[in-house]
């Protein structure tokens, strides 16, 4: 997922460098590039459902492997530290999947506020 977020993020910077290019050159077309930024606002609320979507999951594994510790700590037992082990084996892939999407999502907010900013500056 988050290579898919790095490239939407590349593609927007491309369409912003583009479209400050076409405004220097005097050539530019505010509807193809509002167009884009509508589409950019569409994949950034796929982004926000899937970034919610994995913290529901990233929340369960903490309460999970938290449980999991508070239990072995209390009665140390052989199965439940292994399942403790493995929870943890989870959650810190998760987290840091979490991590890099949630970044990628608000560099894409970034870079929408910035297309709205270029098409008002364009266009009154």
């Amino acid at each position: 997922m988050y290579g898919r977020i790095k490239r939407e993020i590349e593609e927007a910077q491309k369409q912003i460098n583009l479209y400050k290019q076409l405004v220097r050159d005097g050539s530019f077309t505010s509807k193809s590039f509002s167009s884009y930024t509508e589409i950019l606002m569409i994949r950034i609320s796929f982004y926000q459902h899937e970034r919610l979507i994995h913290l529901l999951v990233t929340m369960l594994f903490a309460l999970l492997t938290f449980g999991s510790v508070i239990i072995t700590l209390s009665s140390p037992d052989l199965p439940v530290a292994i399942v403790s082990v493995l929870f943890l084996s989870l959650l810190v892939p998760y987290i840091i999947h979490y991590f890099h999407l949630e970044n990628g999502v608000q560099k894409l907010y970034s870079l929408y506020d910035e297309c709205i900013g270029l098409l008002k500056e364009n266009h009154g």
